[in-house]
């Protein structure tokens, strides 16, 4: 990683007061666990998506083929 977008960051918050660089950090975190929380999600689905695809064009052909029908939420 390059260290130098890190370095400017803390030269930025070092001219702030500390309650405004506290809020900072905090923003950041967040942000950076959202960041990390996609990431997550995007990597389980590309694993999962040719069986997600899979699994839906066989629900198609049951669909299709009068073996499947709507869902009747009261029997479940």
């Amino acid at each position: 990683m390059d260290t130098s977008a890190a370095i400017t960051m803390i030269k930025m918050l070092e001219t702030v007061p500390d309650q405004l660089q506290e809020n900072v950090v905090e923003h950041m975190r967040d942000y950076i666990e959202d960041i990390r929380d996609e990431a997550n999600w995007k990597n389980s689905f590309s694993r999962t998506q040719d069986k997600l695809i899979a699994a839906a064009r066989q629900a198609r052909q049951e669909i299709a083929g009068g073996k499947s029908g709507p869902l009747d939420i009261e029997k479940l």
